[in-house]
C-alpha cells in the first residue's frame, strides 16, 4: 500500500520512496512543470530540499555535497532544459568520479519520440546524457 492510500505507487511516489529507502537526506533541484508530482511526495518526506537559482547550480551543489560528505549527491530537475542545464555539472562529476544521481521525469510514454511539441520535449535526453556520464536509464514504470 502506498503512502497516499492507493494500492499502486505512482512513478513520483516510487522515486521518493526509493530515495528514502536508500537513506537520502538531502536533494538539490528546481521544481518544474513535469517534476511537480515528485515534489508533492517530497513535501511529505523527511528528505530536505535545497533550491538553487539554476539547475547547473544544483549539479555543482550535489557534486560539492558528495565531496564533503562522501554520500552521493542527488538532483531533481524537470525534463528538457532542466536536464540540459545540469549537463555540465554532471559531466564534471563523471570526469572526477564523483557519484551523482539525477532524477528527471520523461515524456509520457505515448508521446515519447513523437515530435509533437509537448512542453520541454527533447528527442532523447537519456541518450544525450549517456554520452556525458556513466549511465542513464529511462524508467517506464514505477517498478523500474
Amino acid at each position: 500500500m502506498s503512502k497516499s492510500g492507493k494500492s499502486l505507487l505512482s512513478g513520483a511516489e516510487a522515486a521518493v520512496c526509493a530515495l528514502e529507502a536508500h537513506g537520502v537526506e538531502l536533494v538539490f533541484g528546481i521544481p518544474g512543470t513535469h517534476s511537480l508530482p515528485i515534489y508533492k511526495y517530497l513535501a511529505g518526506s523527511p528528505i530536505r530540499h535545497v533550491l538553487p537559482r539554476h539547475e547547473q547550480g544544483a549539479g555543482f551543489a550535489a557534486d560539492g555535497y558528495t565531496r564533503a560528505s562522501g554520500r552521493p549527491g542527488v538532483c531533481i530537475v524537470t525534463t528538457g532544459p532542466g536536464v540540459t542545464n545540469l549537463a555540465t555539472a554532471a559531466a564534471q562529476a563523471y570526469s572526477d568520479s564523483i557519484p551523482m544521481l539525477i532524477i528527471s521525469p520523461g515524456m509520457p510514454k505515448d508521446l515519447y519520440r513523437r515530435d509533437v511539441g509537448y512542453s520541454h520535449e527533447a528527442k532523447d535526453l537519456s541518450k544525450a546524457m549517456d554520452s556525458l556520464i556513466a549511465w542513464s536509464h529511462r524508467a517506464t514504470s514505477p517498478s523500474d
